[in-house]
């Protein structure tokens, strides 16, 4: 299987060249030594395009909201960190330390209604909302080894923790080009009820495609009122989420008309309503629907065997999805209709692959097939693409079924325990909707672990031939009933059924515990103060003789001294440049020394390079 982290790596690695200088501007106070900057919206307002910060532990706190321009969904309600400047890389030098806290006083992540911050006002004179770190329409931006929490949602909907928006709620897609977030926390405190502000999403990107890659990779989300990860509005999203946890939220993760290529793998799906959902919405992250078909007439990059459909992109693979029962999570709008104790929703999804997949203790099903039926007035952008519209003059309706996926080799352990008629391993209610297409979900080589997997409708693995119609054998009357009681999204649910699920209740808001962190927040990051000692091997050669070798200054630093040794020989400085002399063969070994002055403070730190002479 192709991993995605190793081109992170290798990014890494080329960001570490010295080639291009590329500056530092700090945050805070590291080790007793103090940056450039106290907030983190200042060091991004004096960045230029490819330029690092490095953020202290602290609590920043974020009071202030940064406007947009030209935003058309959440990003109306601008940001506390908004970010616009290409290829920069944020990181924070302790994960769980450096916070972006989205409350205005009291402790860190205050769960007291008086410190939360919840926006400007909207043109009804209600608070608007507002999102914590968001990169707006910027390519290549990076940020790692950081947390936010208790960025609220409003009037101009907003809550989004972390998020990179290309283009959201416009109906059209753009490339971000090369960009990630890797060790992210992403949380919130506070909830007062399913109609006050609280937080929506934690860790998110919308309307993004090719050219270019995005990767959420070692991160945690938790305590929304909708989802923990979100990917949407991208018919091929180039989107991988790689060693995740999502808990405590209805979703953990929601896909709404995301596909193409998206990998979703070794992470983990626990405590939330609904572990993982993905499928079509006729709403503002058009164009629906969801559809995981590889483009182009290309062929599946992420697995090499044990299935059938090359052609599908889409990929869930080696998940743990675990003890997804939990109603007391914070809740709004069409959150609630997560069916609870559910590790998998696929609601109107087609070819998407689920392989290799681990499902446990989820109390009503491991998995379930569902169409979706979408009452919500849609904006003008969206047309019921994929869908079929059974709208009437006082109710907007379209119907988005599911087909054409395939779910194979997954194991199950222990799931079904609410004890409601077909509650179990497997469900499905596909293609019984209109203009379905013939192409049914194939199921093959699935085990539970007692030995009898059970499904609604039964002996669903015989289904076994992708590509086949088997209609006849993709719905189960017990099953649709209830389905109909868990979500309320179908039907009512008919008089009489026994249907035992738990209803959304009181969530405990509580910081979580502490996650991975970086091992070494300085490797790869150019030269700084902060990172003192660093050796570095300069990939290009270099011609022999006199080389010119600039000092390394942020925005706020002056430089009062620079020099350099090689070999016990000193060079020394004029202005801001040193010349030293690289030999004509091999390597060249150089020790810099340099002496800058932040506000009344000196700072003083070195760095090596190992230049290689040309042949």
């Amino acid at each position: 299987m192709r991993r995605v982290t190793v081109a992170l790596l290798a990014l890494a690695s080329l960001a570490a060249c010295p080639a291009a200088f590329a500056r530092v501007l700090r945050v805070g106070t590291y080790h007793g030594i103090p940056g450039e900057f106290s907030t983190v919206q200042a060091a991004v307002s004096a960045a230029k395009p490819n330029d690092w910060i490095l953020i202290a532990p602290g609590d920043y706190k974020t009071p202030n909201t940064v406007p947009t321009v030209g935003g058309h969904g959440d990003d109306r309600a601008g940001a506390g960190v908004l970010i616009q400047t290409p290829g920069l890389w944020v990181r924070g030098m302790s994960r769980n330390e450096v916070w972006v806290d989205g409350t205005k006083s009291g402790p860190l992540c205050s769960r007291a209604a008086s410190d939360q911050v919840f926006g400007p006002t909207d043109a009804a004179g209600k608070p608007g909302g507002r999102n914590g770190i968001l990169v707006y329409k910027a390519p290549n931006v990076i940020i790692e080894n950081l947390s936010a929490c208790n960025f609220l949602n409003g009037g101009r909907g907003a809550g989004n923790q972390i998020w990179w928006d290309a283009a959201q709620s416009t109906g059209t897609q753009n490339s971000l080009g090369t960009w990630w977030g890797s060790y992210l926390t992403a949380t919130s405190t506070y909830y007062k009820d399913a109609t006050s502000p609280s937080a929506s999403y934690g860790i998110y990107s919308d309307n993004t495609k090719p050219p270019g890659h995005g990767e959420f990779a070692y991160d945690y989300a938790s305590n929304m009122n909708d989802s923990s990860y979100y990917v949407g509005a991208c018919p091929d999203c180039t989107v991988t989420l790689d060693h995740v946890q999502a808990e405590g939220s209805p979703q953990g993760y929601s896909g709404t008309n995301a596909g193409g290529h998206v990998l979703v793998e070794n992470s983990e799906w626990d405590n939330n309503t609904t572990g993982f959902a993905t499928g079509d919405l006729n709403n503002d992250d058009a164009p629906s629907p969801q559809d995981g078909t590889c483009p182009n007439n290309g062929t599946n990059p992420y697995v090499t065997s044990g299935f059938q459909r090359t052609n599908v992109c889409w990929t869930f693979i080696n998940n743990y999805v675990h003890d997804n029962n939990n109603a007391n999570v914070p809740v709004q709008g069409i959150a609630g209709l997560a069916v609870p104790g559910t590790g998998m929703t696929i609601y109107g999804g087609r070819h998407d692959l689920f392989i290799n997949n681990r499902f446990v203790n989820n109390d009503a099903w491991g998995i379930i097939f569902v169409p979706f039926p979408d009452t919500e007035t849609p904006p003008k952008i969206a047309h019921c693409q994929g869908g079929s519209d059974l709208s009437t003059p006082n109710q907007p309706l379209c119907w988005f079924d599911d087909w054409g996926s395939e779910f194979a080799h997954n194991t199950f352990t222990h799931n079904g325990s609410f004890g409601n008629p077909s509650n179990g391993d497997i469900g499905e209610y596909s293609q019984q909707g209109e203009n379905y297409n013939p192409d049914s979900n194939c199921f093959h080589d699935n085990t539970d672990t007692s030995g009898t997997l059970t499904s609604a409708p039964a002996n669903i693995d015989n289904n076994n031939h992708c590509g086949q119609n088997y209609t006849a054998n993709s719905n189960d009357p017990t099953f649709d009933e209830q389905i109909a009681c868990a979500s309320q999204a179908l039907f009512p649910c008919p008089h009489g059924t026994t249907a035992n699920y738990p209803p959304f209740g009181k969530p405990a808001m509580k910081l979580p515990p502490a996650q991975p962190t970086m091992a070494n927040p300085c490797a790869g990051a150019p030269v700084n103060a902060w990172c003192s000692g660093q050796v570095t091997k300069v990939a290009a050669c270099v011609r022999a003789g006199t080389l010119k070798v600039h000092a390394a200054l942020a925005p706020r630093d002056r430089l009062r001294r620079f020099g350099a040794r090689i070999a016990g020989r000193r060079f020394t400085s004029k202005g801001k440049v040193v010349k030293i002399t690289v030999r004509k063969h091999g390597r060249t070994r150089v020790k810099f020394t340099e002496q800058i002055k932040v506000g009344k403070r000196l700072e003083k730190f070195n760095f090596t390079r190992i230049y290689t002479a040309c042949k």
